[in-house]
Formats: structure tokens, sequence, C-alpha cells
């Protein structure tokens, strides 16, 4: 019996993309129109020799021939899905949101009394398409093996095994991959020391498979073609990586280090675990001039993506060749489908120009810049000491001076760094991050330096961190900021502070600089108006200026005064107490109307 299947040209091109052709390819399959249609021919017979018997009428007769030689992938390893919380809201927090002394963050099989002291463990959850290595952002509250996690799975269902699964491999190294996923298969080293999720699965060794051989498979051209006949939706199960076909023995492949670039690019930005320092300002890299450092920066950047893309096409090479496919795939891997940050063809699509791709990721680098500046103001970070500095609940700047007792870039000694449009305090956020920049890169270019800054953003710094500075940082933090925004309705009166170094006190302390603010700079300086307006010797055009000046200050002095009345002294006479094992999202709305709002948050 045959099959005819008619395809239109539209869907070809995707089903060929997740086949792992280029785009080029794949439009070079069909030149007809958009609502042409392709025809296809296939024996029924030949269905029934793939799993799960799916109508892939496209499908080439080596591929039937591969699966029908019955060696699957769970013949010598072993796919499983992990656990489900039933409450993840309760039970998974972002790394960053808890105290770091509570998380057992060091993955290998030689934290095991690390993780049995510890809460917080790290968590596979899936994530965003990215190959090798990364996605590591959450932990799971493990405290006395689970305890609590197993109590309400039991309270639920009477079983904890009914969504704590396959126990027997918590811990152990594997490769994971996301189950729901709208774009190419992708699958990710994970060392020993962490959990699986159900939308996080993973792939564990036997005596007859070595893993990274198998990640190399995996990730291969090979098996996205082969995928599309077993995984024609948008999730990868469990049961369509089981029932891969694999050779007697998969080929020898360079694994160790297509997952080494990739977990040196993960490591490179703030969301890793693994952060310890900006690598823009690594001494490989470091010049006088941010400009001439960010150019050497962005080179090797540039040779990084380009090492990875000759590695995963050989990889497909191999892989390709191992399994006869000679005729249906070729090795190529766009750039877009190298999956490093770094790589601004996958970090902002393929649909622009090298320009805008260049411009994007070089405002973000400064981004980047600006936020760990301000992580070193707040003492999360430092300039002489690699890792995290300050990441516990309650700590202090006394806590800072004694892991760095002469720091070359002093962090804010009350946990409140005002960020206001006029320079009304010395230790205003632009006033700091200046200083930041001289310390970095000298006195000497410092013009230049902050010239490239803002000519990078599109605006100047003040501006920068007024509009855009908090939606970036809630942005890079996934809804979870570690930096808090007290402000007043209109946006007059602006204070950060670090939820790490959060004390009943602290709001009292912004209390402070608002009054400060009010009561005597904006105060004076309407006395100074009005001395002006009034002044025999002013010019009319001042005296306009003047007044208009002190109309706009009226109105802000009616606005900070009912923010203070109604709003913050109540908050700072109730000296609220906050839990970071709770969560941003339980702590953040206690602060109420004090707070920047966030959808979703406040």
């Amino acid at each position: 019996m045959r099959v005819i299947g008619i395809k239109s040209t539209y869907q070809l091109r995707s089903a060929n993309r997740r086949e792992g052709m280029s785009n080029r390819q794949a439009d070079d399959t069909s030149q007809p129109t958009e609502n042409s249609l392709l025809l296809f021919q296939a024996s029924a017979a030949d269905f029934k020799k793939i799993p799960g018997n799916p109508i892939s009428y496209w499908v080439s007769q080596r591929a039937v021939t591969l699966f029908a030689s019955g060696r699957y992938l769970s013949d010598i390893s072993s796919p499983r899905q992990g656990l489900a919380t039933s409450d993840d809201q309760r039970f998974l927090r972002l790394w960053h949101e808890v105290s770091i002394n509570d998380c057992a963050l060091t993955t290998s099989e030689d934290n095991k009394e690390d993780r049995a002291l510890k809460k917080w463990i790290p968590f596979v959850k899936g994530g965003a398409v990215r190959r090798w290595y990364g996605n590591n952002e959450f932990i799971i509250n493990w405290e006395n093996d689970g305890s609590e996690v197993k109590e309400h799975a039991e309270s639920l269902y009477g079983s904890v095994t009914r969504t704590i699964k396959n126990m027997q491999f918590y811990f152990k190294e594997m490769i994971a991959w996301s189950l729901i996923s709208s774009g190419m298969p992708s699958f990710r080293w994970q060392n020993s020391g962490q959990i699986f999720g159900h939308k996080g699965p993973g792939l564990f060794s036997t005596s007859n498979l070595d893993l990274r051989n198998a990640i190399g498979f995996l990730n291969s051209k090979v098996t996205s073609y082969l995928l599309s006949f077993t995984s024609q939706s948008l999730s990868y199960e469990v049961g369509a990586i089981q029932k891969l076909p694999v050779l007697e023995a998969l080929p020898e492949v360079d694994s160790i280090t297509l997952i080494d670039i990739a977990a040196r690019d993960w490591d490179s930005y703030e969301s890793s675990w693994d952060f310890s320092n900006l690598p823009l300002l690594d001494t490989d890299f470091w010049q006088p001039s941010l400009y001439r450092t960010y150019q050497k920066f962005r080179s090797h950047w540039h040779k990084r993506t380009q090492e990875m893309q000759c590695l995963e096409e050989e990889n497909n090479r191999i892989f390709i060749d191992a399994y006869g496919l000679q005729d249906e795939l070729t090795s190529d891997v766009p750039l877009n489908e190298i999956t490093l940050t770094c790589n601004p063809h996958y970090r902002y699509g393929n649909d622009k120009s090298e320009e805008e791709l260049e411009a994007l990721l070089l405002a973000d680098t400064m981004r980047e810049l600006i936020s760990y500046a301000v992580g070193c103001m707040f003492g999360r970070y430092s300039l002489d000491e690699p890792g995290l500095i300050l990441a516990n609940q309650g700590e202090t700047i006394e806590d800072y001076l004694k892991q760095i007792p002469e720091p070359s870039f002093m962090p804010d000694a009350q946990n409140v760094i005002p960020m206001m449009e006029g320079e009304w305090f010395t230790d205003n956020i632009n006033i700091r991050f200046r200083e930041f920049l001289r310390t970095t890169f000298g006195e000497a270019h410092f013009k230049e330096n902050l010239a490239f800054v803002e000519q990078a953003l599109g605006k100047d710094i003040r501006k920068y961190f007024l509009r855009d500075f908090y939606s970036d940082h809630v942005r890079r933090y996934k809804k979870r900021p570690i930096y808090w925004l007290f402000s007043s309705p209109k946006g007059s009166f602006n204070a950060l502070i670090y939820m790490h170094r959060y004390q009943p006190h602290t709001v009292g302390t912004v209390l402070e600089y608002l009054r400060d603010f009010k009561d005597e700079k904006l105060k004076a300086r309407k006395d100074h108006l009005e001395a002006v307006s009034i002044s025999a010797g002013t010019s009319q055009g001042d005296k306009t200026r003047a007044l208009k000046e002190i109309e706009k200050i009226n109105k802000i002095l009616a606005e900070l005064d009912d923010y203070e009345r109604d709003v913050l002294y109540p908050l700072a006479t109730e000296q609220v107490e906050i839990d970071l094992d709770d969560g941003v999202k339980a702590n953040y709305p206690k602060f109420g109307e004090a707070l920047k709002k966030i959808p979703g948050l406040s």
C-alpha cells in the first residue's frame, strides 16, 4: 500500500529546518510559491518500522533502514523523566533570590556533604534553546533530603514516586534537554550534584555509553533529522529520545571542547552562579581605552563563535558519515544556530544586518558593564576578588570589609543609592558610575570612555539610569530583581537598595534620603529661585524661568509629601521583615506602593 502525502512549501521548509538544514538549504528544496504543494509517496509498511508508527511520508529509505535496525538509544543508556514538584512557586527559586550560603551550587561528586547541609540544590528545568551547556538557573528546596517536597507529593497523590520519579538518578552527571521547544532540539551537559525535573529530563550513562560521545550524537544534525519523524510536535518526549536509532558504537568526538566553550560563555554573565568577574575587565583584554578593550574582547568572541561553528560542523560530518546520511544532510551550521550568548546571530536573530547586530551587542555589553558596576556599588561584587562577596541575608559593609579590607572601589555603606534626575547627592548612582569607570580604566581616558558608553546606549548615563536601568535589571534577573527601586508615584524620588543587604531599618534610611531631598535640597533651591524672581537685578527672562521652576518644585514637593506621609513613613515605622527563602515574589509585595511597580510582582 502506498500513501500520498501533501505538504505546502512552507511546511516543508519548517520540517527541513528541524531536520538540521540551513535556512538557505530549506528554501532551495522548494522553488514554487508559498501556496504551492509538493507530493510525496511512501509505503505504509515503512511507517511501522518507525517507533510510534508516525505518518512521516517524506521519510527516506536510509532513515527507515536505521529505525528498522532495532537498536535504540534506550538499549545502551537511561533516558529518564525527572521530578515534578506539583507546586513550583513553593519549592523552586531562581538561584540569585536566596542566600548563597544556603545553596549547594558546587556541581560535582565532591559536594555530597555540602548538599546534606544546605537547603537549596541545583534543579534542571529545561529552558531556552541552548546547546552543550547552560540554562543552570533554578534551585529546589531539598532540605532534609527533600522531606517537604516528598510530604507534599504524598498528601496530593498518596504516593511519593508518582511525581518524584527516578530518584536513583538524582545527583548523577547527565545530558539534559528541554522537553518543550519551538526550535531545534538542544542537549546540555550537566555535572553531578543536580536534581532534574520533568521539563528538563536527563539521559544517563551506562557501561556501554560514554556521555561525551552521546551528547555529540544528540546535538548533531543526524538526531534533529531522526527526531523530525518521531517528534513532529513542539515537545521532545523521553520516549522519542529513547527510540533514536544508534550504531553498534558511537563515534568518538571532541565534545569536551564544545562543552567548555559553551560553559565559558554561560559563566561570562551574571545569570550564572559560576560568574566570577566581568570578562570585559579581564587583564587579557584590558586597555586604558574602553573602545580598544571592547574591540579586543569582541575579536575574542568572534573567534570563539567561529571555533564553535567549525567544531559543530565537524561533529555533524562525523555522524552524517557514520549514519550514511550524506544524501540527506550536509554538515553546515548557520551562525544563528551557534547557541552562544556572545554570538549576536543567535542572541538577536538572523533577520538583522551585521551593522544592527553589532550595535545591539555593543549596547548590551555596556549594559552588562553598568550592571556589574552597580553590583560593585552594593558589594555584591568586588574589583579585588572574584565571585560573590555579599550575597547572604542581612550582610553589611562590615562583612564586606572583612573579606576586602582595602577595596579599590568602596561599596555604599548604607545600602541605599539615590537615582535622581539632578545630582542632588554626592552618591547619586550616575556619579558613582563615573567613579567606577575612573577606577577601572583610569583618569586619562575617562571622558573618551564615558562618551563610548553613552554612544553605545544612545543616551547620557543619567538618562539611562532614570529611564532604562531598572527595566533592564528586572529583565536580566527574570522578573526576580535583586536590586529594589523605591520610587515616588511620578518618579521625582528614586533610590535603589540591594535585597540581600536589606534590614528592617533600611526603609528608614530611604526615608532619611527622601527628607533630605525634600526638606533641605529642594526647599533651598526654591528659596534661591524666589530670591531670583524678586531681585531688581534679574532680567525678565530669568525671572520667568525661575517662576516656572518654582511651580515645578511645588508639584514635586506635593508629590513627595504624599509619598512620605501615606507610604514611606508608615512603612518605615512598620520595620518590615523579609526572608530570602520565600523568594522575590513573596517579599517584593510587602513594600506595596513604596517600590516601583513590576507586573507579576507588585
